[in-house]
């Protein structure tokens, strides 16, 4: 997911990560990276997560569903829509999301973006896992965010956004992302599916953590959601400072993350949490049916090879004044 950051470490940064992703790219070859530490920091940006809970049903539209619904897929071969269906709520509108399919490697405008807005790709590369139990979660709570008006933080393509915005009669819904090619995208869905949203109101955001124009939207939200969104440490100081910020001062409003532990990251920013004068619990079963579909995986279930707990399954966060 992406964020904004002026953190400057000494360590590997996600920029510094990025330029060593695209001269790998360039060269072609996988061995060009002898820094095992390097390599690692690599992964953790371009890995596509190829594995997932799979709560909610989808599948890509092809071409003779695109000629008989009139769905634009634009000029771009790498653009993808995807038609989603809810396995509860069956009398909701579906749900068409766009995407980019990555299929020919690194694309050398996606570094020249990311560098030049201090961000990271990795909502631009898929949807990841716990952006879809997010949007079950969401799915599965619909009475939460009725009449409430709703932030995604790095929404990445915005599944759950756009499951709050079809489903829950939400007031207002923001997908918001760091990466204005993942905005386009968003926007592109919103558009798609401008008739299942009702009566609520639904936009995109370009929103980067750590700018002052946060201040115009103090106060304004009830709800906030995000996934996966403590992944890099260097943007954990700002994401704090974004949810207290937006977070509306009421002892109704609440932001919900979903995120696997993955090492400390997850502790580390709950101390910035903690020192920015809120309040945080953690919730680890949320939902029986993913708490099921973990509990397979952890068996061994080989439609997700190499699962473990503390890098796969998204934990809870619940977060208030």
């Amino acid at each position: 997911m992406e964020a904004n950051s002026t953190t400057n470490n000494k360590a590997a940064t996600a920029p510094s990560l990025r330029w060593k992703l695209l001269r790998r790219a360039l060269l072609g070859r996988y061995s060009s990276i002898s820094d095992k530490q390097s390599e690692m920091g690599l992964s953790r940006i371009s890995r596509k997560a190829t594995h997932g809970f799979n709560m909610i049903p989808f599948h890509l539209i092809d071409e003779e569903e695109r000629n008989s619904t009139n769905i634009q897929l634009g000029s771009s071969r790498k653009d993808a829509c995807f038609c989603y269906t809810w396995p509860i709520h069956h009398n909701s509108p579906r749900i068409l999301l766009y995407q980019r399919v990555d299929d020919d490697g690194a694309d050398l405008n996606d570094f020249e973006v990311c560098n030049r807005h201090n961000i990271d790709n990795t909502g631009l590369v898929c949807q990841w896992p716990s952006e879809d139990v997010l949007a079950y979660y969401c799915l599965s709570n619909a009475d939460k965010f009725r009449c409430k008006r709703v932030i995604e933080l790095g929404s990445g393509y915005g599944l759950a956004g756009l499951v709050i915005a079809a489903v829950t009669e939400a007031l207002e819904v923001v997908i918001s992302d760091g990466n204005p090619q993942v905005v386009d995208y968003i926007q592109r869905s919103i558009d798609a599916n401008s008739g299942a949203f009702g009566s609520s109101k639904v936009k995109s955001m370009l929103l980067h953590w750590n700018h002052d124009d946060l201040m115009n939207f103090s106060n304004s939200f009830e709800i906030i959601v995000a996934s996966d969104c403590t992944f890099f440490k260097e943007f954990h100081k700002d994401l704090a400072r974004t949810i207290k910020i937006l977070l509306r001062k009421e002892t109704t409003s609440e932001a919900i993350l979903l995120s696997p532990k993955r090492g400390d990251s997850l502790d580390k920013f709950l101390l910035e949490i903690k020192d920015s004068g809120l309040h945080f619990n953690i919730i680890e079963m949320y939902s029986p049916e993913v708490w099921r579909r973990h509990e397979k995986f952890l068996k061994g279930d080989d439609s997700w090879p190499k699962y473990e707990k503390d890098h796969c399954y998204p934990l809870l966060v619940s977060i208030t004044q």
